[in-house]
């Protein structure tokens, strides 16, 4: 429901188990509290159980932030690169919640950096964590998604455009998050008939994150829109029915869709709103490709 600009809660994620990578902190904190708002249960699947010198929040301040919201939390130490970590947080969410209604692959690592300074080390990392990490989890959860009713699996990446210039600075990572797209593309598809919907989420313009602090410095979120937009975006997906599958949803296009015609307060500076910083991967005439 939109009402005011903003997409309300509608208590459709009540008793529903979310399973989200990298949510103790930014976009995945974000979705987290939006669905913990319904009376979700969160599972946080993160790396960071002692606070980060440069990094705000771990998987138990998330946790304790997310049952103050509403919700039922379950901090999990989980590096999304290790198969063991994986599977046994995803045994321990179904011990604890009775099974797994959505996944939402939202943990990714970045360097944007050419070829040449691009070491094998951090190209290593991105693959591991957007690819094989979105795909390990996917299948670990896959089980619990076929019993699941109007189950989901949302990931955090961008539309498929095969423009050279979305390569040609950062080859090495524009190949790690198409990577998560091409998950979307091929597992929509496959899990059609386990009534399993599978869709992508990116925002137009730069969203406010530790990860945009360490690449542009703090001032950078006075350019940016609030996590705000990316958790109201997400809400809608995942109440959609299964049938709404294979899409890759662009936050502010998506949001004017269905209803919202102001888009200043998720600003984190509103007397900023008209000179935002634009996102990677979105081209001005992109489609949304909705099924909503």
């Amino acid at each position: 429901m939109i009402k005011n600009n903003k997409v309300l809660n509608t208590g459709k994620l009540k008793g529903k188990t979310l399973f989200i990578t990298g949510a103790s902190r930014g976009i995945g904190k974000a979705i987290a509290l939006k669905a913990a708002a319904d009376g979700a249960n969160i599972v946080i699947a993160a790396k960071t159980a002692e606070p980060h010198p440069k990094l705000p929040g771990t998987i138990y301040t998330a946790a304790k932030e997310i049952e103050a919201a509403g919700g039922k939390a379950l901090p999990c130490i989980v590096d999304v690169r290790d198969e063991l970590q994986v599977r046994q947080a995803v045994q321990k969410a179904v011990e604890t919640f009775g099974g797994i209604d959505i996944v939402v692959n939202n943990a990714s690592a970045i360097s944007l950096t050419p070829t040449d300074k691009t070491d094998m080390k951090r190209f290593d990392l991105m693959h591991q964590v957007n690819v094989r990490g979105t795909f390990l989890v996917s299948k670990e959860c896959l089980p619990y998604l076929k019993k699941a009713d109007n189950a989901h699996i949302l990931n955090l990446s961008p539309p498929l455009y095969m423009k050279p210039h979305w390569f040609s600075s950062h080859v090495a990572y524009t190949m790690s998050k198409y990577g998560m797209s091409m998950c979307v593309l091929g597992m929509a598809e496959e899990f059609k008939s386990f009534d399993i919907a599978v869709n992508a989420l990116w925002p137009k313009v730069a969203i406010s994150t530790a990860a945009m602090d360490m690449l542009q410095g703090k001032d950078s979120s006075d350019f940016t829109r609030s996590t705000d937009i990316m958790a109201d975006s997400a809400y809608y997906i995942l109440t959609r029915g299964s049938q709404c599958t294979g899409n890759f949803f662009i936050d502010e296009k998506l949001l004017k869709q269905v209803g919202v015609t102001n888009f200043v307060n998720y600003a984190c500076k509103p007397e900023n709103a008209d000179s935002l910083y634009p996102d990677f991967f979105v081209e001005e005439d992109d489609a949304v490709y909705a099924k909503l």
